[in-house]
């Protein structure tokens, strides 16, 4: 039995039900499927036109699902690898600074279970932070409170 073809908008559709995307994702997404004559930009327009596209919630979407796991610097860096508007960017950075330590601290926490035993230890974990895309404030502030915490 032959499979049913999607077109563009259908795929375009599928894809957004999964999850949000932001439109340059969504037109590389689409581009791979897009036949001779359609166009990609028509479709990615009239999604937006109609609200089904929106780079607003795809920030807030990937924002949500990173900060638990993530530091700002990362956040903000995929976001801009997204195309995202810098007038957005700004303003995700304000909201992330104010709880980038307690976030730091949680992963700590969540990955280790007592405060570091020597300097090796300490640098070790300030690393793991640090490539996580932590501010060293925050990396700091994380290690002091779980060298305290733990005391």
């Amino acid at each position: 039995m032959a499979k049913l073809q999607l077109s563009l908008k259908g795929r375009a559709l599928r894809y957004l039900s999964m999850r949000e995307h932001s439109r340059l994702e969504l037109g590389r997404k689409l581009a791979r499927h897009a036949q001779e004559g359609e166009d990609v930009e028509a479709v990615l327009d009239a999604l937006e036109a109609a609200k089904l596209l929106s780079q607003e919630r795809f920030a807030e979407s990937l924002v949500h699902r990173r900060a638990a796991r993530f530091g700002n610097q990362r956040i903000l860096t995929e976001l801009q690898s997204h195309r995202i508007e810098d007038e957005s960017i700004s303003q995700i950075r304000e909201q992330l600074s104010k709880d980038e330590a307690e976030r730091a601290r949680a992963i700590l926490a969540r990955k280790y279970h007592s405060p570091p035993a020597d300097a090796a230890e300490r640098a070790k974990r300030m690393r793991f932070l640090q490539q996580r895309g932590f501010s060293h404030d925050a990396i700091r502030a994380a290690i002091r409170a779980q060298e305290t915490d733990d005391e």
